[in-house]
């Protein structure tokens, strides 16, 4: 196998000022023994572009230099595997949204340097999304509802504010106030839960928006889908209630529920806005399944 690391570098993350940062950490991992390649990206999707090149010709580790959108493009390049080869990606976490990592550590840009240089690595289930216009793959979470909403807001308006983007947009999308329902099937039960709801999420992770414990059972390798559903809560109930999604505790609420399933089909009238490992986009879902272990990532 080659053990070159490709670095597909975002030059715009963290908000177009971390180049100099970006190169010195490319030097100490060179310096430490690690063979490193260099690709920046110019435009949306040129992650992906960059990785499935880089693995047709025999890399098989990749880095993502940026944020969570970084490395979704890059898994998104690697899938679906056109090779018996498991590919590994590790994270040099220098953009704004960096959540897939705090599972591990809320020590960011250190922790991975750490990891990279240990050569640490472990399995990581990679889910697959089919929807109406094809397939997508990610490692972290999809959202529908509230949180989703929150997520488009952040994307139209306030990329580069950080976490306060995160909580500008929450409080906007609570004036707008939107309770729907997203029929839902687990596993090989018969029917559809259509019952209306605040959002749901489907982690292979805990966090996201960097803080939030959004599914705090999640397990990357336990070969299972981590479903979360907030039902109809109102709005004063639900400000109340926000600093429980930071915690995890929000899934003990009366209104909440979890559950692990190693599928999940969808019913859907037609597009809604999702949120996939920081990524917005309008989708028509039709069928969720894990890929276990399919790929290693350093941590």
């Amino acid at each position: 196998m080659n053990d070159t690391f490709l670095a597909v570098i975002n030059p715009a993350a963290g908000g177009g000022k971390r180049r100099a940062q970006v190169a010195n950490l490319l030097e100490q991992l060179r310096a430490g023994g690690l063979k490193v390649e260099a690709a920046e990206t110019r435009a949306a999707g040129d992650a992906t572009r960059i990785a499935r090149e880089g693995y047709a010709r025999g890399i098989r580790k990749f880095i993502g230099v940026g944020g969570d959108g970084t490395s979704y493009e890059i898994v998104n390049g690697l899938f679906p595997l056109t090779s018996a080869e498991t590919p590994s990606l590790a994270f040099l976490p220098v953009g704004t949204g960096n959540s897939f990592l705090r599972d591990f550590s809320d020590r960011g840009v250190e922790f991975a340097m750490e990891a990279l240089l240990a050569r640490r690595s472990t399995a990581c289930d990679v889910l697959r999304l089919k929807h109406r216009s094809g397939v997508l793959h990610y490692i972290n979470l999809l959202s529908i509802g509230f949180s989703a909403d929150v997520a488009s807001l952040r994307a139209r308006r306030f990329s580069g504010w950080g976490e306060a983007g995160y909580q500008l947009s929450i409080f906007i999308c609570l004036a707008r106030f939107r309770r729907r329902s997203f029929p839902v099937r687990f596993d090989d039960e018969g029917k559809f839960d259509k019952r209306p709801c605040l959002f749901l999420t489907f982690s292979n992770s805990k966090f996201t928006g960097g803080t939030m414990m959004i599914a705090p059972k999640a397990e990357i390798n336990d070969g299972l889908i981590e479903f979360v559903r907030w039902g109809p809560i109102g709005r004063m109930g639900l400000v109340r209630n926000l600093p429980t999604l930071y915690d995890g505790t929000h899934i003990g609420h009366p209104l909440a529920e979890r559950r692990s399933a190693k599928r999940i089909d969808f019913e859907l009238d037609g597009p809604v806005d999702v949120m996939v490992d920081g990524e917005v986009m309008s989708l028509n879902c039709e069928r969720l399944e894990v890929l276990p272990s399919a790929l290693q990532v350093v941590v």
